[in-house]
């Protein structure tokens, strides 16, 4: 199978004469916003960059950045084809419906899942495993021991990974979307090891997610298990693109769509 590169747009609210509006922010251990655009505009980008799908998360996720949310959703679903997943906050049925309804392809759960486990039952019986991404926000313990991270990787849940992996793909998670706190937006690599485990313990496809500097880091993630890496800050880099990535992960033997024709 040909594996996807996922370009990662997360926002948050900014303050304007009209009211708040989204930005898309670039983070280091989840911290430390540092503004970068306009998410229209970046969608199309990445979109015309041949990305096999976007990742969209609100990091607010509270009830004032919901309906900015539900609405950017919406533009980028009006203009786009690429295949859209969107997290950030949910807690019901209720949310993941109206995000399906605004043009999401799947939904990314995280603290909601947490908090009430069920959700994933109920949210794959309804619309499907394929349509349920579980997010696990991961920083290493222990020798070979990652602990689970809530609430945008600010309260360590004291739950392992590998457990806590293996649980969500039994309640029908249909996804797994990895990353490392520690090593997001550093630039210095994967935790390959933690992709690894990850991969070996279920069956389902898994999304690694923090620390590409370079291509050859999406590379190393591919070779040892990832069917997808998302990244955001190495895609906002100058020169650096899907379509440049995406030519050195052919070369080094992965296979990978190269043009909008490839099957």
């Amino acid at each position: 199978m040909k594996r996807r590169l996922i370009p990662k747009l997360q926002l948050i609210l900014k303050q304007t004469y009209n009211g708040k509006k989204p930005i898309l922010v670039l983070t280091k251990q989840f911290s430390g916003y540092r503004p970068v655009g306009d998410v229209i505009s970046q969608a199309k980008i990445f979109e015309a960059q041949l990305a096999d799908e976007i990742v969209l998360v609100d990091l607010i996720g509270n009830d004032e950045s919901w309906p900015i949310l539900l609405d950017t959703v919406q533009l980028i679903s009006e203009v786009l084809a690429t295949p859209l997943s969107v997290g950030g906050g949910l807690k019901d049925l209720d949310q993941i419906q109206a995000l399906l309804n605004r043009g999401a392809d799947k939904v990314i759960i995280n603290t909601g899942a947490i908090e009430d486990p069920e959700l994933i039952n109920r949210a794959s019986s309804l619309y499907g495993s394929q349509c349920i991404t579980l997010s696990i926000d991961a920083i290493k313990k222990e020798q070979d021991t990652w602990l689970v991270f809530k609430s945008n990787g600010s309260i360590n849940t004291g739950i392992a990974v590998i457990d806590w992996a293996k649980e969500v793909v039994e309640r029908g998670a249909g996804e797994i979307l990895i990353t490392s706190i520690i090593n997001d937006g550093g630039g210095n690599g994967l935790d390959l090891e933690l992709i690894q485990s990850i991969v070996r313990a279920v069956n389902v496809p898994i999304i690694a997610s923090g620390g590409c500097g370079i291509a050859k880091h999406f590379v190393d993630g591919y070779k040892v298990g990832a069917s997808g890496i998302a990244s955001g800050t190495y895609f906002f880099k100058r020169d650096q693109n899907p379509i440049q990535c995406r030519s050195h992960i052919a070369n080094s033997g992965i296979p990978i769509r190269l043009s909008l024709f490839s099957e």
